[in-house]
């Protein structure tokens, strides 16, 4: 595979440090990386580069142009997505973009519309490539098969509840079609149904202990619970975006198959505000703010 220098765009969650050794061992470097201060304090980027051995903590973001051939967002604000892509994407670098993609329907679409325009852009969730969801795929490749089931996890609704979300959709594949939020007690229980008909629940929000990412699937010859193993969720990641960000293998995942996913998970928001009233996909108006990213980071910088 090409070797890539690689670029970290602020380095609020785990991700980043654990993503450089794993990128290191797959053949590329990190050159770069930059952080805008939304949960660290300044000087954080040099601690950062000093403490894993990376040449260049950059003052500001368009310093990393030059030193990188794709870039990695790691911002928890996802509001800031869209701003921090863009100077990458009109340069010509391939963009990673951890989940969620974007809280707002418009950031969506500009997305969207770049990788429409030929950027090399992919993101979200690393349960998109786990091997436990590879493997049923694998052998559950009929949707009629599909009789129902149930996706969940803990923590919150949309930063952490949309793996629940990428997990179910990993498994049914694409084509959802409305979302229905069903209320709940604790957690929140959404119904997600596909254009051919077949449905899902997803389960999401905070629990008192952490639950793993699971689902229970329902087909017409059995029931099985699959359970993933969380150790091996950023490699599978890294394993299948980096060729693509190389240039050596097309895109894991198409785009819009990405934000599919995150128009679920705003639907369903959507849902819950309309009392539960079943909403369709296509007819979010393009100004629907969705979920919002800043006000998630104040509370995710209240945590650390």
């Amino acid at each position: 595979m090409k070797s890539l220098r690689l670029g970290l765009v602020d380095l609020d969650t785990s991700h980043p440090g654990s993503f450089v050794p794993l990128i290191r061992a797959m053949g590329h470097e990190v050159t770069g990386v930059f952080d805008s201060g939304t949960i660290h304090p300044p000087g954080y980027a040099e601690v950062f580069a000093r403490e894993h051995h990376i040449e260049a903590a950059c003052e500001v973001l368009e310093e990393l142009i030059d030193r990188v051939d794709a870039v990695m967002i790691h911002s928890c604000n996802w509001d800031m997505h869209v701003k921090q892509a863009q100077p990458f994407i009109e340069a010509g670098k391939a963009v990673f973009i951890d989940k969620p993609l974007a809280g707002k329907v418009g950031d969506l679409q500009k997305m969207m519309d770049w990788a429409m325009q030929g950027a090399v852009i992919t993101g979200g969730s690393a349960l998109r490539y786990c091997s436990e969801v590879v493997e049923w795929r694998n052998r559950n490749s009929g949707a009629n098969d599909w009789l129902y089931g149930l996706t969940g996890c803990s923590v919150d609704e949309f930063n952490y509840g949309i793996h629940a979300y990428t997990m179910l959709h990993a498994l049914l594949g694409s084509g959802i079609e409305a979302v229905r939020d069903l209320g709940g007690t604790q957690q929140r229980q959404v119904e997600l149904t596909w254009q051919d008909g077949r449905k899902g629940i997803i389960s999401i929000g905070k629990t008192e202990g952490y639950l793993p990412f699971y689902t229970t699937a329902v087909t017409q010859n059995q029931v099985e619970h699959i359970r993933v193993d969380n150790s091996r969720l950023y490699q599978s990641l890294l394993d299948n975006v980096l060729p693509y960000l190389a240039g050596v293998a097309p895109a894991p995942i198409p785009f819009g198959e990405l934000v599919e996913v995150e128009m679920a998970a705003i639907a369903a928001k959507r849902s819950a505000e309309q009392g539960g009233a079943l909403i369709r996909l296509q007819d979010i108006p393009h100004d629907y703010m969705g979920y919002d990213g800043t006000v998630f980071a104040r509370y995710y910088k209240s945590l650390m």
